[in-house]
């Protein structure tokens, strides 16, 4: 519905995702300039909905040894292992970009169901407006980064994770699934408030000179455009599956790229692999290139267009 000022219709932006409201459905994907408040902050300055942090664990961790990251046909391939300072330390990131009103979604993962809940504590308390529970991390090696693959047990943590904190708490889904609905109903029967679809898709580059793999865990994660396909046909068997808010990830590289999948079912989106190469200019890009596309197609609201490829 168009709200009307002064004789003339106003187009709305907003979104509001299990309570979370964002000023347009744009956030940047956990990992990417997610690791400080000053590039949090620089990233709402620049436009986006809301900011989603570095996935955070328990304690400290180094990640794996270089090299991590290698650039590929079509998108990106890292294998970071999840590097980040601990949630105790990052706390008072979150405080800081709480104290100038910035909307923080955090990010997080544990080794165990009570590793899980205890970080989510942590960061809840330090004021995190909602939770991304990462169960969906395909290059680490312990029994909990193949938590996305079992349905059972994304239920159990969730749930976990929802006993533990108040704020809303997001699941972030693993495409390297047969079957991403049944994972994402384990998630909605736990209680989560939305999912994201998705994290990276397992992939390996080869070096033919030095004749081995080119990243030093041999596997990693796939973003950016060539994720693309997969991510959206993933948001578009989540959202058949489930009744809660999905957000959509996984080569979103401009404003076409997003209303495709506010079209599949996503109600929001999270860019990554394109800050990269386009900066922080895309999200100004983004949510005026959805402006312009609603204002081109007669839409008033962004839940106008969520899910509309499903009644074709």
């Amino acid at each position: 519905m168009r709200v009307v000022e002064n004789g003339m219709s106003q187009l709305s932006l907003a979104v509001d995702l299990a309570g979370l409201r964002l000023r347009n459905p744009t956030l940047n994907a956990a990992g990417v300039l997610g690791i400080s408040s000053p590039l949090l902050r620089r990233v709402y300055e620049a436009g986006a909905g809301a900011v989603v942090t570095k996935s955070i664990g328990p304690r400290p961790r180094a990640g794996h040894p270089n090299p991590t990251v290698s650039a590929v046909e079509c998108g990106l391939l890292n294998a970071m292992g999840l590097p980040n300072p601990g949630a105790g330390y990052f706390a008072e990131e979150i405080r800081k970009l709480k104290d100038v009103g910035v909307p923080v979604v955090a990010s997080f993962f544990g080794e165990s169901v009570e590793a899980f809940a205890e970080t989510a504590m942590v960061l809840a308390e330090a004021g995190a407006d909602a939770l991304e529970l990462n169960c969906s991390c395909p290059n680490v090696e312990e029994e909990m980064g193949m938590l996305g693959a079992d349905p059972a047990g994304v239920e159990r943590v969730t749930a976990a994770v929802k006993g533990a904190v108040d704020p809303p708490v997001f699941v972030k889904l693993t495409p390297n699934v047969a079957d991403i609905a049944e994972v994402a109903r384990a998630a909605e029967q736990g209680g989560a408030d939305a999912v994201t679809a998705v994290n990276t898709l397992l992939a390996l580059a080869v070096d033919a000179d030095l004749r081995r793999p080119v990243l030093a865990n041999v596997t990693g994660g796939l973003s950016g455009p060539a994720l693309k396909p997969v991510a959206l046909r993933c948001v578009w068997e989540v959202a058949e599956a489930v009744d809660i808010p999905v957000i959509g990830c996984g080569g979103v590289s401009g404003w076409r790229d997003a209303v495709e999948f506010l079209l599949c079912g996503a109600s929001a989106v999270e860019v990554g692999t394109a800050l990269m190469t386009k900066g922080l200019d895309v999200f100004r890009d983004i949510p005026e290139g959805i402006r312009g596309y609603m204002e081109e197609q007669g839409f008033g609201e962004v839940g106008e267009i969520v899910g509309l490829a499903h009644e074709g």
